[in-house]
């Protein structure tokens, strides 16, 4: 799976297609091939793979007269909601340096398919916006289109902040809606005629307090972001397909070679992509029946109930196997588990 073919929030798909309207292109040719559909678009799909979203993308400019409208037109319709959680992680950020530092730590779960990095220089902070990692065709709109999106977000993240200092945006190429700006109580210049991307962040602004800065919130909206990212690794590559197939009937799991004939692929080959991806066979069922057996111990489920689930005819040996995955034994997980839950 290439890198950049990551989980994607479906408000993504719907901005495209708010601002292929405006450009006179239905939604049936924006769709076309994208295996999406508008009740998927407007219905309970929360993500969509950003191969589908890159689709409907090349549908799109393939038949649009001014690829820049259209990045325009989408990357201002985008608001901090479309974040997610990390919208509000970001708002909520004691100060700004943390915020810089949750949003390129979080960044793949925001709206943006670019890269952010974060270098620390003497006087401040450089935040770089990559898309070298995209397919070639997409990259100038994918670019275009973020960073709109970005500076449209602006007045929401840091509309209140106030300083004497000015914060630079370089944007090759990139005409963007000033007057957006005029409403930040700070300054910020924009030099289109730069030769990459990237925000200067002046260090008397990387300490000055977030507008919703609060770290309670912070704290919790992060630990979200992680529970988020760790369910997107456990998903990602053909090792995804394969946890969710042993997930089903974790007391019947299937053989190496069964699974792989419902996958339609050989033995051969499941064995050499998951080796790819550093894992096995053997290591996914450990991985899913102990996250099983931990989800188990965690409610009122009795020891032998959940042995039992996993398909483990006896619990001496189920014990045995919880120790070698955790490090501790069924009942002194469940005694820390039912703690924790009461603290």
């Amino acid at each position: 799976m290439p890198e950049w073919d990551t989980a994607r929030p479906i408000s993504t798909c719907r901005r495209l297609l708010e601002a292929a309207r405006t450009q006179g292109v239905t939604p049936d040719v924006c769709l076309d091939g994208t295996g999406l559909s508008m009740a998927d678009i407007h219905g309970g799909v929360g993500e969509v793979h950003a191969a589908q979203e890159l689709a409907l993308v090349r549908n799109i400019l393939a038949v649009v007269a001014d690829p820049h409208a259209l990045a325009r037109a989408a990357g201002s319709r985008y608001t901090v909601a479309d974040m997610g959680v990390l919208g509000y992680a970001i708002l909520a950020s004691p100060t700004m340096g943390q915020a810089v530092d949750t949003a390129c730590r979080y960044a793949v779960l925001s709206s943006t398919s670019l890269r952010l990095t974060r270098r620390d220089e003497a006087g401040g902070a450089a935040i770089y916006f990559a898309n070298d990692h995209l397919p070639v065709d997409v990259r100038p709109f994918v670019l275009e289109r973020d960073m709109y999106a970005l500076i449209n977000m602006a007045p929401l993240l840091v509309g209140q902040l106030a300083a004497d200092a000015v914060v630079r945006v370089e944007l090759p190429g990139i005409q963007v809606p000033l007057q957006r700006l005029r409403r930040l109580r700070i300054e910020m210049v924009i030099d289109s005629a730069a030769a990459r991307t990237m925000m200067y962040i002046p260090r008397a602004l990387l300490g000055r307090p977030m507008p919703a800065a609060d770290a309670v919130t912070a704290a919790e909206c992060i630990r979200q972001c992680d529970e988020l990212m760790a369910a997107r690794r456990w998903r990602r590559g053909l090792a995804g397909p394969v946890r969710e197939r042993l997930c089903r009937e974790p007391g019947n799991l299937p053989s190496m070679a069964v699974l792989a004939a419902e996958l339609c692929v050989s033995e051969r080959t499941l064995h050499r992509r998951l080796a790819d991806e550093n894992t096995s066979y053997r290591t996914l069922v450990d991985e899913v029946r102990a996250k099983l057996a931990s989800t188990l111990l965690s409610s009122d489920v009795a020891v032998h109930e959940a042995a039992e689930h996993l398909g483990y005819t006896e619990v001496a040996a189920f014990t045995r196997a919880f120790s070698r995955w955790t490090g501790e034994t069924p009942s002194a997980f469940r005694r820390r588990a039912r703690g924790d839950r009461h603290r």
